[in-house]
């Protein structure tokens, strides 16, 4: 099992407002929703920092430590690193989805939520 930046950039793409932008300060690419940043990565990387709550945080790191840990610099607000290449993609795809949420806007959630059924 592995995922790609590659599948992150289309999972977010295709969510409602998602869109990416590379942040030269950094040397990353980021994935939004409108200006707020929840992905950052690099297309050649390993790995990739997703926002999450700092109990989803902990679920995940007690859960698979060998795919989450706590991201440099910004862990300490719940945001998890994930090693690409061990990471389950329905599970990643669930995170990044999760991690969309607690970024968008409450009607572009409504909206996403009623169009999913």
């Amino acid at each position: 099992m592995a995922v790609t930046w590659s599948e992150l950039r289309e999972w977010v793409l295709a969510l409602p407002g998602g869109r990416e932008a590379y942040v030269e300060k950094w040397g990353d690419w980021t994935l939004r929703c409108g200006d707020k940043v929840f992905v950052v990565g690099r297309p050649e990387g390993s790995a990739c920092t997703v926002k999450a709550s700092k109990e989803d945080q902990a679920e995940l790191i007690g859960a698979t430590p060998d795919v989450y840990s706590a991201a440099p610099y910004v862990g300490r607000y719940g945001w998890v690193r994930v090693e690409l290449s061990a990471a389950d993609p329905g599970e990643l795809r669930q995170v990044v989805v999760e991690a969309w949420r607690r970024t968008a806007p409450k009607k572009l959630v409504r909206e996403y939520d009623s169009a999913q059924g």
